[in-house]
């Protein structure tokens, strides 16, 4: 077991979430304009399709867990495992259907200055302090972040049927990329009473500049697919640089 320094206080790995909430809606993107956008990493976009890879916008509302209490956005995209180069769809398919896909953090605005500090220190996931006003609680979820009174991304996602596999072990590979370096870190996630439905999102974006950015991928648009997990339990590893 492994430990770090974040001010002050001693964050134990793997970090632990014991409790917390989050909804999703997932985009198709255009490959070209995205691959574009996150060029830095050294990564590849992920493609469902020809020509288009998965954005998804998530809310969470971490009730209980190593780093406190706090709310968080994030803008992830599909990408492919960092030691795939090329590939076709077909490849890309089986390796979302067999777990061997990515998700890179691009963006992630928070509202805890500890979480903020462990997350950039530990992972280098890309965290910013911003302000929210969410309602994780009622059927139909809503929640907008902004920074310096400028609005991101207001979301609202109306509720789906149940999903099977409830309380099953998701494994995820979770890409950041901070001060020029690329990390992977292990992400596992045990969701409980998790709903699901085409599309239902109703997404509003401000004049902050991750609203002008995913503009630049076409969005606002109809959701794919949204998600509500409305009991999450979740683990993170140490990460490794890529």
């Amino acid at each position: 077991m492994t430990s770090h320094e974040i001010l002050g206080q001693q964050v134990q790995i793997p970090v632990e979430v014991r409790q917390a909430s989050a909804f999703m809606a997932m985009y198709s993107v255009p490959t070209r304009a995205t691959q574009s956008l996150i060029g830095y990493t050294g990564l590849e976009v992920l493609q469902y399709r020809p020509g288009h890879g998965i954005c998804a916008l998530v809310f969470v509302d971490y009730v209980d867990g190593d780093l406190g209490p706090y709310n968080e956005f994030g803008v992830a995209f599909m990408v492919r495992d960092h030691r795939v180069r090329g590939g076709s769809v077909m490849q890309d398919l089986k390796a979302l259907a067999t777990g061997r896909a990515g998700t890179l953090i691009h963006q992630l605005p928070v509202d805890g200055e500890f979480t903020m500090a462990a997350g950039r220190g530990i992972w280098g996931f890309p965290k910013v302090l911003a302000d929210f006003d969410a309602d994780h609680t009622g059927k139909v979820k809503r929640a907008a972040v902004s920074q310096d009174g400028r609005l991101i991304a207001g979301l609202t996602v109306k509720p789906g049927v149940p999903l099977p596999g409830s309380g099953t072990n998701t494994s995820l590979e979770a890409y950041t990329h901070l001060d020029g370096v690329t990390r992977h870190t292990a992400w596992d996630m045990n969701p409980r009473g998790a709903r699901s439905r085409i599309g239902g999102a109703e997404l509003h974006l401000g004049s902050h500049p991750i609203a002008d950015e995913l503009r630049t991928l076409g969005l606002p648009r109809r959701a794919m697919m949204t998600s509500s997990m409305p009991d999450l339990k979740m683990t993170f590893g140490d990460a490794r640089t890529v």
